[in-house]
């Protein structure tokens, strides 16, 4: 079996194990058992659980960043795309089983990704819409005044209250989908 393929079986396997009883509660030893490997293959290859916790969280957070963005490729404008890209992704990131699992029962891990630092997976985002911003520039449809890098950054920064608060109680007639669409329009709109 390739490199690429094993590892996917690990990732799989601690998928499932985090699905099964949250992060705190996995451990390398059920995670190896359930891809079916020793312990010290699990360790060769991720060094330890946070990295292998980190790698998932990659894969599958990276996965739904991609299939916004490949789903937003043919509108006619940055802006939509942007736009499209931006709120698909943070809908199907507060959708995914695997984030929920992560929210409802160890959101301390999510802090320091939304007080110190950048995640790799917020990293991914931010680079992504800089690409669309830059590759795009010359339509017409995003303000010109802040460098893409700034717009990406902000943009980023309005995405994050939305999928952390996506299900949390609110006024019943809010869609905050269609409100973050608007927000993030209004703001690359010229």
């Amino acid at each position: 079996m390739d490199e690429a393929r094993a590892d996917g079986a690990l990732l799989d396997a601690a998928r499932a194990c985090v699905l099964a009883v949250g992060v705190r509660r996995t451990t390398f030893s059920d995670v190896a058992r359930r891809a079916g490997v020793s312990r010290m293959t699990l360790y060769r290859r991720f060094g330890d659980l946070e990295a292998l916790l980190s790698a998932l969280m990659t894969r599958e957070f990276g996965r739904l960043i991609a299939a916004a963005r490949e789903h937003a490729r043919e509108l006619p404008t940055t802006r939509e795309r942007v736009v499209a890209t931006v709120v698909r992704g943070a809908r199907a990131l507060a959708d995914d089983p695997l984030f929920g699992r992560l929210v409802d029962l160890d959101p301390e891990l999510l802090l320091p990704s939304v007080t110190v630092r950048l995640g790799g997976v917020q990293r991914i985002a931010v680079a992504g819409t800089i690409e669309d911003l830059t590759a795009g520039a010359g339509d017409g449809s995003v303000r010109t005044d802040a460098p893409p890098a700034a717009l990406a950054a902000a943009i980023e920064l309005m995405v994050r209250g939305f999928v952390l608060a996506a299900h949390a109680e609110r006024e019943p007639a809010l869609d905050p989908w269609a409100e973050l669409g608007r927000a993030v329009d209004g703001y690359l709109r010229p």
